[in-house]
Formats: structure tokens, C-alpha cells, sequence
């Protein structure tokens, strides 16, 4: 494979799109009460929750390996319920020359789908492709979805 690449994952969900849309673009640094398993802490750095060019840091695991980058919001979109975020700094930068997260959500008939989209650049041939990155986004999803729906 090459250096570059998209990864695409696809999650129905049971509970208000509305209220998962919500979490990820004004209240992120509610996850870790919903997902400490995952997400340690979030915490603004720069700006305001929920706008464009917000800067956010997060600790995070990923396989068993904690993980600390710094986070700008890129795009919103409320029609789409869509949150872009374009990671700049930390851990993943050793790897990534780039590397950037889109969470969208979308109706397909009675269903809600999350649909998570990673695009990325390697720092070279030897950097795994990230498919752990992937499933924690899926994993995460899942602990929201339960959070709002219990």
C-alpha cells in the first residue's frame, strides 16, 4: 500500500442522532465519563467547544497504549451532523505526517448510521495502516450509543 490512504467504518445506532452529534461537536469533554475505558480526558486548549479551529487536547488509549495528541476542529456541519478533526500534534505525529478524523451521521431509511472516515499519511512504508485507530472510533461509538440509550 502506499503512503497515503482512507479508512471508512459504518455503525448503526440506536439512540438520537441529535444527542450523538451534540457529544462530539459541543461536549466531548464528556467522554471520558462515558468512555474512560477509552478517553481519558479532553480538554479545550484554544477557542470554544463546538466551533471551527477549536483546539483540543485528548488522552486516549488505543490497544492497551495511552495516547495524548492535540486536536484542531476543522468542519461542522449541522445539516450533515458532521465534526472533522485534523490531529497536529502528539503521539500519532511519530507515525502520521498526516492525519485527519470525520465523524458523520446519516439516515438510511429507520436506521442511524455513524460513519467514521480516517484519512492519513505515513510517515513511510514500516507505519501500520490505522485499523486500530478505526476500531476504537467503532468501539466508541458503540459506549456512546449505549450511554444515550440507557
Amino acid at each position: 500500500m502506499g503512503l497515503k490512504g482512507k479508512l471508512i467504518s459504518q455503525t448503526e445506532i440506536k439512540g438520537c442522532k441529535d444527542l450523538f452529534h451534540e457529544m462530539f461537536k459541543n461536549k466531548p469533554h464528556h467522554l471520558p465519563n462515558v468512555a474512560p475505558q477509552t478517553i481519558q480526558a479532553i480538554d479545550l486548549h484554544e477557542g470554544n467547544w463546538g466551533t471551527v479551529d477549536a483546539v483540543i487536547n485528548c488522552n486516549f488509549t488505543v490497544e492497551g497504549q495511552e495516547k495524548v495528541v492535540k486536536v484542531s476542529i476543522e468542519d461542522i456541519d449541522e445539516e450533515k451532523r458532521l465534526v472533522t478533526y485534523k490531529i497536529f500534534e502528539g503521539n500519532l505525529m511519530e507515525q502520521y505526517k498526516a492525519f485527519k478524523v470525520t465523524l458523520h451521521i446519516e439516515n438510511e431509511e429507520e436506521n442511524n448510521l455513524v460513519i467514521w472516515t480516517i484519512q492519513y499519511e505515513k510517515q513511510n512504508e514500516d507505519v501500520p495502516e490505522p485499523f486500530s485507530y478505526l476500531k476504537t472510533a467503532v468501539n466508541l461509538t458503540k459506549d456512546v450509543d449505549a450511554h444515550h440509550v440507557n
